[in-house]
């Protein structure tokens, strides 16, 4: 997953290279999810994720992704070509992350929340490595966060091959275009689903936006810790400290619920969101533990929602249930992702982000009516 903001840990520098603006650099990330949109609604029309063992599609997808990051890390001079290749890498990550989510829910049974949680954890940490490569080597060297992010997902695409299908992942399914019609029509998933597209609405524009907002709130500050390498040691930690609000909220989901866990993880994250502006250009000290308690909040119940849905969708459709959740969720952030500049540009970036407490809003919204619902039996044995 360290493929996804590969391009964006790098965007200033590419921006200057290519002489783009802040928000023509955006369409770097914008093409990746585009990309996985178009891949995953594929993906789903062909219920690929139930028709191909998620091991083998994970693995090759992985290393189509590497191989369109290389070419734009050594080759490409083009923003025109870069944005292909963004878009292929897209497609791609769409053979990687909804598989990885069935590979798993084929292990667990009980406490399949704290497993995609896991896997969400890792996912999340590895859309933060770019920020890392940039901050102990890359500040100047694009070329560096990009091969390095391609070398570190072909070693996950070897490493997922030793990974047998577990003794409850459902065997492969006949090809059945009315599934994608029976799972949008379940009232129980689609809510799951709402819940999943409030949070979405939030979080990608936050990976997004958070470093250009860290990098400018530090240039305000007078504080002599307040560098561009804090700033891109700080993206990586507000990142991927996620990981480990993807585990917490794992644990805490099977045992109080689903629905109360990612309710909670949405209110706080939104009142973030909306809070956020009032630390631009503080000190570092400040600036540090606000984004850090924001980061573990606002993933955290991510696979929580992927979990909801693997208990409540047939399950001899679960990849291609979990494909088209993905999809539309993805679809929904480039909305957010571009949005924000432009309310930059009206408000600053120190009020940027508040708009995006309109997905968490919805989102819990959703998760009281899904409490509410007969189907929520089906979660985590029975406490909604």
């Amino acid at each position: 997953m360290s493929l996804w903001f590969s391009a964006s840990a790098v965007a200033p520098q590419l921006a200057v290279a290519w002489g783009l603006s802040l928000e023509q650099a955006a369409w770097l990330t914008t093409a990746v999810q585009l990309g996985f949109v178009v891949g995953a609604l594929a993906s789903a029309a062909l219920t690929l994720s139930d028709l191909v063992q998620p091991r083998y599609l994970f693995a090759g997808s992985a290393l189509v992704g590497a191989a369109a990051t290389v070419l734009l890390g050594t080759v490409v001079q083009s923003p025109t070509v870069a944005l292909g290749l963004r878009f292929l890498t897209g497609v791609a990550l769409a053979g990687v992350y909804p598989p990885g989510m069935k590979l798993v829910a084929g292990w667990f049974r009980e406490e399949r929340g704290l497993a995609i949680g896991t896997l969400i954890g890792a996912l999340t940490v590895g859309s933060a490595l770019p920020h890392l490569l940039r901050a102990v080597g890359g500040i100047d060297q694009p070329r560096l966060v990009l091969v390095g992010a391609a070398a570190l997902a072909t070693v996950g695409a070897v490493v997922v091959l030793r990974v047998r299908p577990g003794p409850y992942q459902s065997p492969a399914a006949p090809f059945d275009p009315a599934a994608v019609r029976r799972i949008l029509r379940d009232p129980p998933t689609l809510l799951a689903n709402t819940g999943y597209f409030g949070h979405m609405w939030e979080l990608y524009a936050v990976w997004t936006w958070l470093p250009v907002f860290l990098t400018l709130s530090y240039d305000a500050s007078s504080h002599p810790l307040a560098t561009p390498r804090a700033a891109a040691l700080t993206a990586f930690g507000a990142i991927a400290i996620g990981g480990v609000g993807a585990l917490v909220a794992g644990r805490a989901a099977d045992i109080w619920g689903r629905t109360t866990v990612t309710a909670v993880s949405l209110v706080v994250s939104g009142l973030a969101s909306l809070l956020v502006g009032l630390v631009f250009g503080a000190s570092p000290l400040v600036v540090v533990p606000f984004v850090l308690g924001w980061g573990f909040v606002i993933v955290a119940d991510s696979a929580q929602f992927s979990a909801a849905v693997s208990e409540l969708a047939d399950s001899s459709y679960l990849g291609t249930a979990l494909t088209l959740q993905t999809a539309f969720g993805f679809l929904l952030t480039v909305v957010s992702i571009q949005l924000t500049p432009i309310v930059a540009s009206l408000v600053g970036w120190q009020w940027a982000f508040a708009p995006l407490a309109l997905g968490p809003a919805v989102g819990t919204l959703a998760m009281w009516r899904l409490r509410r619902h007969p189907g929520a039996a089906k979660l985590a044995g029975g406490r909604g």
